[in-house]
């Protein structure tokens, strides 16, 4: 079938997917290739009344216009009337459900419980603080901006903020964790894993959801190791996982969200940027602090016409 491409999701692991560096769960984007990025698109032709024309499908797409593409191997699915291509790309999309899944299946982060946030300002980690809080967990999230620290507290009512740039995160993680840290939700990696190690309580649970501190230095694999015997002595877990580990359970996720921002309960905000041409520039807002949530390119409107 035939897509007109609508909005790009940019997210820190289309990085990953370019340098080739690590083993990924998408071949390598070479040379020439266009880059694949999850996408909201517009079925303009199709055979299959599973996918009817004019139907928006969410899936991974390229950056492309228009891609004739196969459903197969593309996770596509159709988003019910009603939803907009940017509700299907933020609330209800692959961050928030990424989120979800990390914090209530991965995590199982409990009420009472001590969650800490890495890159709780983004549109996957503030999901995560939100969800914590809606499940009775006490939220301790880490942003480098004031701005950022604001629309937290004052937004997404996450009262513990520690903002990193200003901010010593040792001292701070041990003012507001006294009694240290239940579940640690991690997009950032690097030094700050360590710091976060170190507060983690016996039995927690430290859940691997990204690394971008990592994802654009010369060698990953070149900091220090992490601490394994207090891993081993204090039977801490650490999970990596990917969304579509949770493929099948998608629908009840996104009814769950639903019903929570119906409520009132989520916090969401779109940074939304016009033009296939600055989608370079776009992109690495995500890597110098430069994005407000989650990070959209669109690169057509309702009527299909290019931005």
């Amino acid at each position: 079938m035939l897509l007109r491409h609508e909005l790009l999701l940019c997210a820190p692991t289309i990085r990953n997917w370019i340098s080739g560096r690590r083993e990924s769960y998408y071949p390598t984007i070479e040379i020439g290739d266009p880059i694949l990025a999850p996408a909201a698109s517009r079925i303009l032709f199709s055979d299959d009344p599973a996918w009817p024309v004019g139907a928006l499908v969410v899936g991974l797409g390229t950056w492309q216009d228009y891609e004739w593409v196969s459903p197969e191997g593309r996770g596509l699915r159709v988003i019910p009337d009603g939803i907009s291509s940017r509700a299907a790309m933020g609330l209800f999309g692959m961050n928030a459900l990424t989120a979800y899944f990390g914090v209530i299946a991965v995590g199982r982060a409990r009420k009472g419980e001590t969650l800490l946030v890495s890159g709780a300002a983004g549109s996957v980690g503030a999901m995560a603080a939100q969800f914590g809080r809606i499940l009775g967990c006490r939220v301790v999230g880490l942003c480098g901006s004031v701005e950022k620290a604001r629309w937290l507290r004052e937004d997404c009512g996450i009262t513990s903020v520690i903002d990193y740039v200003r901010e010593d995160v040792p001292d701070r993680l041990a003012a507001l964790c006294p009694d240290g840290v239940d579940v640690v939700f991690d997009n950032v990696g690097g030094e700050f894993l360590h710091q976060a190690l170190a507060r983690t309580n016996r039995h927690g649970r430290i859940v691997l959801c990204g690394q971008i501190a990592t994802y654009d230095v010369a060698d990953p694999d070149a900091g220090r190791p992490l601490d394994m015997m207090r891993i081993i002595y204090g039977s801490i877990t650490l999970s990596g996982f990917l969304l579509n580990d949770f493929s099948t359970d998608i629908p009840d996720a996104q009814k769950k969200i639903a019903e929570w921002a119906k409520q009132g309960l989520l916090a969401h905000r779109e940074d939304l940027r016009d033009g296939f041409d600055s989608l370079p520039e776009t992109f690495m807002a995500l890597f110098n602090g430069g994005n407000q949530g989650t990070l959209l390119g669109r690169i057509a409107d309702k009527q299909g016409r290019a931005l």
